[in-house]
């Protein structure tokens, strides 16, 4: 037997699953595409997480792409943090192209173009479906750490969330909190003192800068009502296809504090509404994360523990998550640790320290004899990956060199007129679209201290009146000088008269 008809088989058997499979592409050999040699990955392990890295220009994208239409092809939904504005494209067929049809014929695979079903969704001021949550919604815990609070700020926070729930304040946005730790420190400084203790001036200080600058990165907009309900993301057509969701963030990326406070809020919102699903033969939800170094690279260590636990517990859920990165140091050690499928594309080594970089990513994969891996990292072509996945048993596959199959919706962003009907067509759209800004704690708080201002005004003038007229009154009790005068003369003649009489 052959090299060749030795690795032929290898991966063959190493990649054979009796459940459902999505096809990557097919495995190569010096230089040569394996016809049928298929690298594929088992529907059941798609929630043991992943990992799509590359240098810049080699393919990460469009093997995220792929992923994401063959995903919606088995009815599972997807979210697509779309950083770079390229995605939107998912929602029609690929024109075709001579080199696609000879990619395709290397792997062994048809190629038909089509479109799939799209909803593009928003956080910021873009077009598209809005997503919004309530500042009640993220709990005390949960922005005391995304706000990265000393453990004296963070017990003031929830004395804050406390109150508001004792006395019945909904927390909707920024402005409510904001004026709920305004009230803590003036007007109802006493009243808050009285039920839960002192809260220093200072450290309410620290918080609402810390608000302020979430504030600036957006906040104002993401903060508030009506709530996305994360339900809306594993819907299906009526083909049973899964629903792409494509959440436009092409003006986030000098925002990363507000980036973040929304992943880590939606990853706990899935994790705390999704059911528990075991082992189960697909998952019920795929998210990508663009650009995830975008997520890491301000997090405070309370906030990247957090999103440690919540990749490690989200797969119980039926959750897989995909970092999409440059280079695979972008992602902590232990979340890289719990990344079960790897698809690595090219990177380059300008650098003494980007060759060591590289031999560090070589040591994440399988061993093999059949290729040098950190020597062919830096040679691999454009769509051409070193994909690693976990089979059906949950153990590593062999390491294949695999050229990606080309997407089958269209390489390229749709118009403004196609995105501006794609949006308006959505079932989303007119549910969360709406501004909802009912009474909450700014509003009553403020007619609460407009009735304090007004009982202080009615109780400063009552003062006013009762101190008039005791003065008044001490003046009638004081005698006028000239009447002092007068009566003190006829007093006088008053006492000399009887002296007179008596003498």
């Amino acid at each position: 037997m052959s090299i060749k008809e030795e690795f032929f088989k290898e991966i063959t058997e190493g990649y054979q699953t009796k459940g459902d499979y999505i096809i990557l592409g097919s495995a190569t050999l010096d230089g040569e595409t394996l016809k049928d040699a298929f690298v594929k990955v088992p529907l059941k392990t798609l929630n043991r997480h992943g990992l799509i890295a590359g240098a810049t220009g080699t393919g990460k994208t469009k093997s995220l792409q792929v992923m994401a239409e063959n995903l919606s092809e088995k009815g599972i939904p997807v979210l697509l943090m779309d950083i770079k504005g390229d995605l939107s494209g998912l929602a029609e067929p690929s024109p075709g192209h001579p080199k696609i049809d000879e990619r395709m014929e290397s792997i062994g695979l048809p190629f038909e173009g089509r479109g799939f079903p799209v909803d593009v969704l928003t956080i910021s001021e873009q077009d598209g479906v809005r997503l919004r949550a309530t500042v009640s919604e993220f709990g005390p815990v949960l922005l005391s750490r995304i706000l990265d609070l000393t453990d004296a700020q963070s017990g003031i926070v929830s004395i804050i969330f406390q109150y508001c729930d004792d006395h019945k304040l909904p927390l909707l946005d920024l402005k409510d909190f904001k004026k709920v730790l305004q009230f803590s420190t003036e007007e109802g400084k006493e009243e808050i003192q009285k039920e839960y203790g002192r809260i220093s001036t200072a450290s309410t200080g620290a918080i609402l800068r810390k608000i302020i600058e979430l504030d600036q990165q957006g906040g104002e907009i993401f903060f508030g009502e009506r709530s996305f309900e994360v339900k809306d993301l594993v819907r299906k057509n009526d083909k049973g296809e899964g629903i792409i969701s494509v959440l436009r963030l092409t003006d986030i990326q000098d925002r990363p504090k507000l980036f973040s406070t929304f992943m880590l809020q939606l990853l706990a919102e899935v994790y705390n509404t999704f059911p528990e699903q075991g082992d189960s033969d697909k998952p019920e939800l795929i998210i990508f994360l663009d650009e995830a170094h975008l997520i890491f690279r301000e997090a405070s260590k309370a906030l990247l523990s957090e999103i440690e636990n919540i990749v490690k517990l989200i797969r119980s859920k039926g959750i897989g998550l995909y970092f999409v990165t440059q280079n695979p140091k972008d992602i902590p050690e232990d979340i890289l640790a719990q990344l079960g499928l790897k698809i690595q594309h090219a990177l380059r080594a300008f650098t003494a320290k980007d060759r060591k970089a590289i031999k560090l990513v070589a040591e994440n994969y399988p061993d093999t004899k059949y290729y040098d891996v950190d020597e062919s990292l830096t040679a691999l072509g454009i769509g051409e990956a070193f994909v690693s996945v976990l089979n059906e048993k949950g153990k590593p596959t062999p390491l294949a060199a695999t050229m990606m199959r080309a997407p089958m919706s269209r390489m390229d962003i749709l118009t403004n007129v196609e995105l501006k009907k794609l949006i308006n067509n959505s079932q989303l759209f007119y549910k969360y679209n709406e501004a909802i800004d009912r009474d909450s704690a700014f509003e009553i708080l403020n007619r609460k201290i407009e009735r304090i201002n007004e009982k202080e005004e009615v109780e400063r003038k009552k003062e006013e009146v009762q101190k008039h007229y005791t003065s008044r009154s001490r003046q009638s009790t004081r005698m006028n000088p000239i009447l002092k005068v007068v009566t003190s003369a006829t007093f006088i003649r008053g006492v000399l008269g009887i002296l007179k009489r008596v003498l």
